[in-house]
């Protein structure tokens, strides 16, 4: 009776430690919260303690700049901004045998036309593209 006992107890013991994991698992994913009505479009990482997310509320956009003290709003974005973003980063239009594409470095590439909330600012896609297609022909060696 008393090894139906003891391993009764283990047995609970062994169920509540996995449930204790599991609990915080979830919390860490972020399983179990929200009704829907909030998500989390897109999130960068700025520094050890900061990141910069993208927030749509219902038919709201916002730019949240949060760290361990506190949360702020940076900006508000058009939800159809969002969404062209959204779908031009989830990849390129495959092209077929005999259709020609644009040669990688043109200039096409690199400059895209912003006229979003975010335009000439330091989170202007175009801005960091164009930069970065300057940096690129600055090092290619020539021979």
């Amino acid at each position: 009776m008393t090894w139906m006992i003891i391993r009764l107890i283990l047995c609970l013991g062994f169920i509540a430690v996995v449930l204790f994991y599991a609990s915080r698992l979830a919390k860490k994913r972020g399983l179990g919260q929200g009704n829907g009505l909030i998500e989390v479009v897109a999130r960068q990482r700025m520094g050890r303690t900061s990141t910069v997310n993208v927030v749509r509320i219902a038919d709201i956009v916002l730019v949240v700049g949060a760290t361990e003290e506190q949360v702020t709003l940076l900006a508000e974005v058009d939800a159809e901004t969002i969404d062209l973003a959204l779908s031009e980063r989830r990849g390129p239009v495959r092209l077929g045998a005999g259709e020609a594409g644009p040669a990688l470095g043109t200039p096409g590439l690199a400059a895209r036309s912003t006229s979003g909330a975010l335009a000439g600012s330091v989170f202007d896609r175009n801005g960091w593209g164009t930069f970065v297609h300057q940096l690129r022909e600055r090092t290619v060696r020539r021979s």
